[in-house]
């Protein structure tokens, strides 16, 4: 993770893309020409703190691969207010794929929540290096079934527990990243109102008392 290591400017593009091959490693073993391909059809985008990668009514062109930073996905439902459907923190890939493979207008927003650095590639490109290159295709699929299992577990948890029993299986999943998300923000992708999670998260901090 680069998050907090080095200010970006002091942030090589050889170590950035240094980290996409090493995630491509933990899972799959490809040639050196297979990383080079991804690596060199990758381009780097940074993002100051409430930038985004991706507005509503935009058409999604990338992928992206996060290097630092933590992103929210999220819509302006019927009532016009914010519902948060994602988050995305170092070594995720992000986009709406919906509006990326059926070539359809985004309904979603995808917005920086710190200072954040991505490697993006376009659908197009990505196709092309996948047919030069197949042993890339397994980690691809490694990847989109982790996002499909972890919508399916969150939709599962959203229906089956509690509120306070939702917190903590995500605190336990991603105490990593919990103290950068504002708490309005959590509660809105925990499907809770901000005062039921602050009434939580202070029974929480008495008991560790």
């Amino acid at each position: 993770m680069l998050a907090g290591i080095l200010p970006l400017h002091l942030i090589s593009f050889v170590m950035m893309k240094s980290a996409l091959v090493q995630h491509i490693q933990q899972f799959v073993k490809v040639p050196p020409a297979a990383l080079s391909a991804i690596c060199e059809g990758m381009t780097l985008e940074t993002l100051s703190k409430k930038d985004y990668l991706l507005q509503q009514d935009q058409y999604c062109q990338h992928q992206y691969f996060i290097l630092q930073g933590c992103f929210r996905c999220f819509y302006i439902n019927p009532k016009g207010m914010e519902q948060i459907i994602n988050f995305a923190v170092e070594n995720w890939w992000l986009a709406d794929f919906d509006s990326l493979l059926n070539k359809r207008a985004s309904r979603l927003n995808i917005q920086a929540l710190e200072e954040a650095v991505v490697l993006k590639i376009t659908r197009e490109k990505l196709e092309l290096i996948l047919l030069d290159h197949p042993s890339l295709e397994r980690y691809f699929r490694i990847i989109y079934e982790k996002i499909r299992i972890a919508d399916q577990r969150r939709m599962q948890f959203m229906f089956d527990l509690s509120g306070e029993e939702l917190y903590d299986v995500f605190y336990e999943a991603n105490s990593d990243f919990v103290q950068r998300v504002p708490q309005y923000m959590l509660a809105s992708y925990l499907g809770l109102t901000p005062q039921f999670l602050s009434k939580i998260r202070g029974r929480k901090r008495k008991n560790r008392d």
